[in-house]
């Protein structure tokens, strides 16, 4: 049988071409194709020899047209869906209480079924540990979430530790946007989170950042998220596609 002739759309960085290389099936992607350009340049690296073209679908006009007559903004609307809460200073989530300026702080209220949820999660010992996906030589401290972000966003926050079992999923909005993106990490593990927010009542905001600041919240980089999501190791060029709120020193011009 002749190899497959693929055409990979909305390619990303490239998860679906090195799923296919792996699969050992005979197959050849003879073009990519997706706007986003850090993610073309991350795809570029690592698929140096495949045709990618950094536009639209709409640009195979072979293809019947099925969108509507405002495609693009259909797709950004799609995207705004997933993306739930962006950073912006006076956002409230609580509908039961107005937003009352830059003094309000958002709260999460975890139903009974989701914390059930999570420890049944972290108890599936059929599961590898979070810790054993982490990165042991790269300098984390540009990772940490800065005091503003945790005083106002902390419990909008999917927290999880290393040796939890379990993690939302990561969309591209993780770093720009608050909650439904990606959880974060907790590297302190002898300290409870459950008696940090319990302390939060009534401290003036300098107190409430250094209970905070106990917990060493970080984002995960974004080799720990492709191994979560199971890139190899020597898929590269991770620097590329850092979120915009957690630019690399490497970056700057020196």
């Amino acid at each position: 049988m002749e190899p497959l002739r693929v055409l990979e759309l909305y390619s990303g960085i490239g998860g679906m071409h090195q799923a296919l290389r792996e699969s050992c099936i005979p197959a050849q992607v003879v073009a990519a194709i997706d706007v986003n350009t850090v993610a073309n340049e991350v795809y570029k690296y690592n698929f140096p020899h495949t045709q990618l073209l950094a536009k639209t679908i709409e640009v195979l006009t072979e293809f019947p047209k099925i969108e509507s007559e405002h495609p693009e903004r259909n797709r950004i609307d799609a995207e705004d869906k997933m993306e739930r809460k962006k950073i912006e200073p006076n956002i409230c989530s609580d509908k039961s209480r107005p937003c009352s300026g830059k003094e309000t702080i958002l709260f999460k209220l975890e139903t009974l079924e989701e914390i059930d949820r999570k420890h049944h999660q972290d108890s599936d010992l059929s599961v590898q540990m979070l810790k054993d996906f982490l990165e042991d030589d790269v300098d984390v401290n540009q990772y940490f979430l800065p005091p503003k972000s945790l005083l106002r966003y902390a419990l909008l926050f999917d927290i999880v530790k290393p040796t939890c079992r379990r993690s939302t999923c990561f969309t591209k909005g993780y770093g720009s946007y608050i909650e439904g993106t990606g959880s974060v990490l907790q590297t302190t593990e002898d300290v409870q989170i459950e008696d940090i927010y319990k302390s939060l009542t009534n401290l003036p905001q300098e107190e409430k950042i250094t209970k905070l600041l106990m917990l060493k919240l970080r984002y995960f980089t974004p080799k720990e998220i492709a191994n979560l999501l199971g890139f190899p190791s020597e898929f590269g060029m991770w620097d590329t596609c850092r979120p915009k709120l957690l630019f690399i020193k490497s970056a700057r011009v020196q």
